[in-house]
Parts: C-alpha cells; sequence; structure tokens
C-alpha cells in the first residue's frame, strides 16, 4: 500500500515542522477566520495574508511543486463555479467583453472567492504538509476537540489505504478476465465492484473492533505526546494572528 502522499513531506526538518500541532491549529485556523470575514474591498489586506503565507512556505521548506499540486486539487472546483457570478450578479456597472456583458458587483464576488480560498486553501496545505497526520489529531485532542470525532478521523486514516489496496485487487481480478468496459451495459460489473467493495469493508470492520475489544481497547489510543507549548509557538501564533488582523484593521481603517 503507498500512503505517503498524505504525509510525503511532513517528516522535513524546519522551523515549522518542529512546531507544536496545537500552535499550528490554532495559527492557521485564525488566520482562515481572518481572511474569511474580511471585506472583499481591502485587496492589500488579502495581499498581506498571501505574503505571510509565502514566508512561511519558505520557511517550512515545502517543495513548490509539491504545494501548487495540491492547490490544483481544489482550487478549480471552486473557481469553475465562481467564474460564472459576473455573468448573473446584477450592481457596480457594467463591462463588455465582445458579446459577453459582466457586472462589476460579481467581478467584486469573483475576487472574494478566489481570494479567501487560495488563502485557505494554502493555509490547510501548510498545516496539513508540515504536520503528521497522527500528531495532527493528538493535537486535536489537546484542545479538547470531541473525542469520538478524533477517533473516527484516526479510523478512516488508518483504513482508508486498506480499502484503496483491496480496490485495486479488485480492479486487477477485473481487468485479468478481459473487461474492456466500452459499452454503457458493461456498468454493470462497476456496480458489483462496488457491492462487493462496501460487504467487504463492512466485514473487515466487524473483524477488526472484534480483535480490538479483545485486546482491551476502552475507546482510547494512548501515545506519547513529545511536543510543548512553548515561547516560540507562543511566538507563531502571536503571528499568525496579530499580523494578518493588523493589516486589516490597517487598510479598513
Amino acid at each position: 500500500m503507498k500512503h505517503a502522499f498524505l504525509d510525503e513531506y511532513s517528516g522535513l526538518q524546519s522551523p515549522i515542522h518542529q512546531l507544536d500541532p496545537r500552535a499550528k491549529l490554532v495559527g492557521f485556523i485564525a488566520l482562515i477566520i481572518i481572511c474569511v470575514t474580511t471585506p472583499p474591498d481591502l485587496y492589500i489586506a488579502f495581499a498581506a495574508y498571501l505574503g505571510l503565507e509565502l514566508v512561511l512556505l519558505i520557511m517550512s521548506r515545502l517543495p513548490w511543486k509539491h504545494v501548487l499540486k495540491r492547490m490544483l486539487i481544489v482550487l478549480p472546483f471552486i473557481l469553475v463555479v465562481a467564474v460564472f457570478l459576473p455573468f448573473f450578479n446584477k450592481g457596480g456597472g457594467s463591462y463588455n467583453l465582445g458579446p459577453l456583458t459582466v457586472s462589476g458587483h460579481g467581478l467584486l464576488v469573483l475576487w472574494n472567492v478566489a481570494a479567501k480560498s487560495t488563502v485557505s486553501v494554502l493555509a490547510v496545505i501548510l498545516l496539513s504538509s508540515t504536520t503528521p497526520f497522527p500528531e495532527l489529531l493528538k493535537g486535536m485532542e489537546k484542545l479538547k476537540v470531541p473525542h469520538l470525532l478524533t477517533t473516527i478521523m484516526s479510523f478512516m486514516y488508518r483504513y482508508i489505504f486498506v480499502l484503496m489496496d483491496e480496490l485495486q485487487r479488485m480492479r486487477r481480478a477485473r481487468d485479468s478476465r478481459g473487461w474492456s468496459g466500452r459499452w454503457l451495459w458493461h456498468a454493470k460489473v462497476i456496480g458489483h465492484m462496488i457491492a462487493a467493495l462496501f460487504l467487504r469493508s463492512y466485514e473487515r470492520g466487524e473483524r477488526v473492533y472484534a480483535a480490538m475489544l479483545a485486546r482491551g481497547y476502552d475507546g482510547g489510543v494512548r501515545t506519547i505526546y513529545l511536543y510543548d507549548f512553548g515561547a516560540v509557538e507562543l511566538g507563531f501564533v502571536a503571528l499568525v494572528t496579530l499580523f494578518p488582523l493588523a493589516a486589516r484593521l490597517i487598510v479598513g481603517g
């Protein structure tokens, strides 16, 4: 099973990687909240948010190709919807683009969606790419996130790769039997595969749960927490929170 795409660069050595996961969670979530609540006409404030993230990206030593690849997974879905807004929103004047007419208010909404989604997605990428997922979950537990939520996310992270491996075996078995999939009625095979995968997943889950109970599982996973929330973490939270907040207040007057 190949599953390094989630934690591919979380083991790098950089000042951002070494921070307590709680500091990164609080800092990046605060940055996202400040960004999404910023009025769309404060252009310099959005430039300050993006500039701060670029500085953190350089400090984290993450490959630019890796970051851009992850952004291209999410942003097109958002922008494909937002790109039609200038043609339907009214107000703020109108501009002719050949046979098409766009509204000024619609362009402002498009800018608003594009800017906020870019900053927010980049913040999530910085958080997830500099923190191993198990440690991120442990940090969430330390911040008193509901235990049921972190447990579900933990099992999802662990067993989604098992299901992907099971799906790959089913695909190889299907292709080895000469399946071509050229015609509509061949979709029946896909339906059978989905049903079989669901049943196998359910049965595997029952077996895993029974095995965990047999080993004394009581709803919690006890691990050693190796991080400490010190002066460096406090400085990081202050930087990521107070700098964008100050930029917003100064630009907004």
